[in-house]
């Protein structure tokens, strides 16, 4: 895949400003979010709207063709459970700078979510997971070959699936943490790439710490393999390790000024 990929995470319902703006449709919140996240380094921005049962299809239609038209056809990853609002977004997408992304499906009740991204010429998340949490990496790997042998049979090519081995709070999943690392190498050493939710490891945690473990997590997860990840663009010291770890896997030629590209 090359350089690394940062799919910025602040554009989320979950965030109040963000949801506000969402249901008034205030387009202001939204463009200063995605503003700050493109100029801290990110290169897709996820799009999150919720389950947005009742408006989801107008809603993300209106929030793609926004954020599409006041940032340069910017790519975006498409973020809700209702899958009409993804077909919807999908339907008033630029792909000039990148394929839309699908978040996300699994191998349980999303695994319809590849079939979405198939039949749209689209890159699909897919989680390694199928109700809860897999128990070890026989069984991350086991949903993986489901939805890779689901995706390629639809005519997807296997670089448009993007794995994610679901990164688990250490706060209380301490001893989870390396099978999560390992089954990262498993899928690079398959020729397969790989992101995921990368602040849910310092989820709970004090927020002075939660850069600390995220930058740190994401620079081991580099070395093995990983080539996305969805993050807080506007987290410094996260930014300048995936730069560093860019330059030291080389993904990206060395300057003295890398940290200001």
């Amino acid at each position: 895949m090359g350089k690394f990929i940062v799919i910025g995470e602040r554009i989320h319902c979950i965030s109040p400003v963000i949801k506000k703006a969402m249901e008034e449709k205030d387009p202001a919140p939204i463009l200063k979010r995605a503003e700050e996240q493109l100029a801290a380094g990110a290169t897709y921005l996820d799009v999150n709207i919720g389950p947005a049962e009742k408006n989801g299809e107008d809603l993300m239609k209106w929030a793609v063709t926004l954020l599409q038209e006041n940032f340069d056809n910017v790519p975006l990853c498409l973020d809700t459970a209702n899958r009409k609002a993804i077909e919807a977004g999908i339907s008033v997408y630029n792909r000039s700078k990148g394929k839309p992304i699908v978040n996300s499906a699994d191998a349980g009740d999303r695994i319809e979510n590849i079939d979405l991204a198939a039949a749209n010429d689209a890159i699909a998340i897919a989680l390694c997971a199928k109700t809860g949490i897999p128990s070890d990496n026989d069984e991350r790997m086991a949903y993986c070959q489901e939805m890779l042998e689901r995706g390629i049979g639809l005519g997807m090519e296997a670089e448009d699936l993007w794995f994610d081995p679901l990164f688990l709070v250490i706060k209380g999943m301490q001893d989870k943490q390396l099978d999560v690392l390992g089954f990262i190498k498993d899928l690079s050493d398959m020729g397969l790439n790989s992101t995921g939710g990368l602040s849910n490891v310092s989820n709970m945690t004090p927020k002075h710490i939660r850069p600390i473990l995220d930058s740190t997590t994401v620079a081991m997860a580099m070395y093995c393999g990983l080539t996305s990840a969805i993050a807080n663009p506007c987290d410094v010291r996260l930014m300048e390790t995936i730069k560093s770890a860019d330059i030291i896997k080389n993904n990206s030629l060395y300057a003295d000024s890398f940290l200001e590209i």
